[in-house]
């Protein structure tokens, strides 16, 4: 399914075909570690394996780390999911694909910077290719 994706920047307004489908959103808000949600907030080690139920959520196997971008703030009966991508040294290891996972399934290694803004989801925080 094709969407546009209308892009406005100071002085530009950019129209671009989107391939994919915007999915129901898991949470309305999430921390971050800046406004923008563009800093790692930690680095984390799987400490089992994750299937991906759909397009939303990443393939995680045990012992993978993955770089924390984003947790959602949990919402009445929803798990706790946070948002980051798997680093890894095989091709099969989704390498540098974003999605969520349960927050449960990993163990923060390393904390770069603490999550402490709290920022709204928007719907590209849940579209899919």
């Amino acid at each position: 399914m094709a969407r546009l994706l209308l892009l406005f920047l100071p002085g530009l307004v950019a129209v671009c075909a989107v391939h994919g489908i915007f999915m129901d959103r898991l949470a309305s808000r999430k921390l971050c570690a800046d406004d923008e949600c563009v800093y790692t907030i930690s680095l984390a080690r799987a400490q089992e394996d994750y299937s991906a139920p759909d397009c939303r959520f990443i393939n995680v196997k045990k012992g993978q780390w993955i770089y924390v971008y984003s947790k959602l703030v949990k919402e009445n009966e929803a798990g706790e999911f946070w948002a980051g991508s798997v680093y890894g040294d095989q091709p099969e290891d989704e390498m540098g694909t974003v999605g969520y996972f349960p927050s449960n399934l990993v163990q923060e290694q390393h904390v770069y910077q603490e999550a402490t803004k709290e920022v709204p989801t928007t719907d590209i925080d849940f579209f899919c290719e």
